[in-house]
C-alpha cells in the first residue's frame, strides 16, 4: 500500500490521540502517505480528509480526546452511506483504513471490510468490552479517574456517616464497575451481568452497620440502573441517609496514563504493518501483554465476557 487512512470513532476515551500518533509516524516511517479523517464515520462521508504529516501528531500523546474528533453516524449503517464513505476513500487514493474506536466502530470497520475495503480495528473505548483483547485503550485511565473519584467520596462518607452511591459508565458491561470497585474497597458492586437485588444489597448494609461500619461505597454501573433510585430504595428499606454522585463523562477525560499511552502506541503501530502486510479485515489487541490480531468479523461474534472470579473476589472481601 501507498496511502493509507485513519479516523476516530464513537466514544472518545484517553489514549486515541497517542494511537492516531502512532499510527501517522509509523506509516511515514514506512514511507506511506497517511491521511487523516476528521468527525468518524460522518466525516469520511462528507470527504472531511486530510494528509498528515509528522508535526501533524505532535505534542497530542498526551492528550486525551482525539484530534480528529468523532461524531455518531447514523447514515453508515446503511448501504448507501457504506458506499459514500468507500467513494470518498477512493477519490483520495486510500487503500486502507485504521479505524480507533469501540464496538459501534467496530462494526463500520466490518461493513467496509465486507465490501472488499481493508480495515484494521483498534480498540479505543473506556468500557474494556471489546473482544479478542484483555485490555483496550482508554480503560486504565477512566479506571484511575474513578478511583480518585472513590477515595474522595470515601473521605466525607467517613465524616458524615453515610452510604454514597457513585454511578460509573458501562450499558453494557461492569468493567469499570468491578476493577475500581475492588480497587477503592467498595462494600457493594453493582453490574449488568449480576443483577443483584435490593434485599441482597440492604442486607449486606445491615450487617456491615450492626457491627459498627458507620459508612458504605456503593459502586453502580449504568446498565444496572440509575444510582439515584438504588439511593432512593435504600432510603425507603434503611434508616441510612444516602447520597449520590454520578461521574457522567468525566470518566473520558483527562490525560491518558502512561500504559494508555503505551498500549495505545503499540496497538496503533501493529494496525499499519498489518495493512503494509495487505492483511485487512483485522483487529488489534493484547493478551497477556502479547499483541494479537484477529479476524474482525469473527471478534464482533463473540462476546464480551467479565471476569466472575474477580467478581466473586470483591464479594468476598467486602463482608
Amino acid at each position: 500500500m501507498k496511502r493509507i487512512g485513519v479516523l476516530t470513532s464513537g466514544g472518545d476515551s484517553p489514549g486515541m490521540n497517542a494511537a492516531v500518533r502512532a499510527v501517522v509516524r509509523k506509516a511515514i516511517y514506512h514511507n506511506l502517505e497517511i491521511y487523516g479523517i476528521y468527525h468518524g464515520y460522518q466525516g469520511l462521508i462528507d470527504g472531511e480528509i486530510k494528509k498528515l504529516e509528522l508535526g501533524s501528531v505532535g505534542d497530542i500523546i498526551h492528550r486525551g480526546g482525539t484530534m480528529l474528533y468523532s461524531a455518531r453516524c447514523p447514515e453508515f449503517k446503511t448501504e448507501e452511506g457504506q458506499l459514500k464513505g468507500i467513494e470518498q476513500l477512493k477519490k483520495h487514493g486510500i487503500e486502507g483504513l485504521v479505524v480507533i474506536g469501540g464496538d459501534g466502530s467496530y462494526r463500520g470497520a466490518k461493513a467496509l471490510t465486507e465490501r472488499g475495503f481493508p480495515c484494521v480495528g483498534v480498540p479505543g473505548t473506556i468500557d474494556n468490552d471489546i473482544p479478542g483483547t484483555e485490555f483496550t485503550i482508554g480503560f486504565d485511565t477512566a479506571l484511575n479517574t474513578v478511583i480518585d473519584a472513590i477515595d474522595k467520596i470515601r473521605d466525607t462518607a467517613t465524616s458524615h456517616e453515610r452510604t454514597y452511591i457513585i454511578e460509573v459508565m458501562g450499558r453494557d458491561a461492569g468493567d469499570i464497575a468491578l476493577w475500581a470497585g475492588l480497587a477503592g474497597g467498595a462494600e457493594t458492586i453493582l453490574i449488568p451481568e449480576d443483577k443483584s437485588n435490593m434485599d441482597d444489597i440492604v442486607s449486606r448494609l445491615k450487617r456491615g452497620h450492626e457491627r459498627g461500619k458507620k459508612h458504605s461505597i456503593i459502586i453502580v454501573a449504568e446498565g444496572v440502573g440509575s444510582g439515584v433510585d438504588f439511593a432512593r430504595k435504600i432510603e425507603e428499606m434503611t434508616s441510612f441517609e444516602t447520597r449520590v454522585t454520578v461521574l457522567g463523562h468525566t470518566q473520558r477525560g483527562g490525560s491518558p496514563t502512561a500504559s494508555d499511552r503505551v498500549l495505545a502506541s503499540r496497538l496503533g503501530a501493529l494496525a499499519v504493518e498489518l495493512l503494509i502486510e495487505n492483511k485487512g479485515g483485522r483487529a488489534v489487541g493484547i493478551v497477556q501483554n502479547r499483541l494479537v490480531n484477529y479476524d474482525i468479523i469473527e471478534a464482533l461474534a463473540q462476546p464480551h465476557t467479565l471476569d466472575m472470579k474477580m467478581y466473586q473476589l470483591s464479594q468476598e472481601l467486602s463482608i
